[in-house]
């Protein structure tokens, strides 16, 4: 019984969230913009590479409930390579990471406790995430699936 109204009180409390999950296809919630066309320099600067009407990727930009702002880097193939947050709060991380979530958590465990950015990954999912209360940021990518030319840097 009180397992049950601990589960009921974290539902309801927990954000609801409508943001893509890495790895997975961009939102669809109502409240979010359409996608936003992004080319970056580094991929403009090679044209022998890319047809001048490719587009590397897309991005779409949504505020939660909370005042956290993310954003989607998605690939024409619609499927999210990156996401970016920023806020108040950290956003929903299981949400947002989804398959990947394991991967964030044994980054945190992996390393020293203390105050400084989270700093990890491997050549299948990077993070990089800091904060203090008031003010999270953060990304996560996964290498294999950043288009040709792109650095994480780029993505603004």
């Amino acid at each position: 019984m009180r397992l049950s109204k601990f589960a009921m009180l974290a539902a309801t409390l927990l954000p609801l969230s409508s943001h893509a999950t890495l790895g997975g296809v961009p939102s669809t919630s109502a409240s979010s913009p359409p996608l936003l066309r992004a080319t970056p320099q580094s991929a403009a600067a090679t044209p022998a590479a890319r047809p001048a009407n490719a587009v590397a990727y897309s991005m779409r930009q949504s505020v939660d409930a909370n005042g956290v702002t993310i954003r989607e880097y998605v690939l024409p193939e619609n499927v999210v390579f990156a996401v970016k947050w920023s806020g108040p709060i950290r956003p929903d991380m299981t949400t947002l990471l989804g398959s990947y979530f394991p991967n964030f958590v044994n980054a945190g465990q992996s390393r020293a406790t203390g105050t400084g950015p989270l700093i990890d990954g491997n050549d299948d999912f990077r993070i990089e995430s800091a904060g203090r209360m008031g003010r999270f940021s953060g990304t996560a990518w996964l290498p294999r699936l950043m288009p040709a030319g792109v650095r994480p840097g780029d993505l603004k």
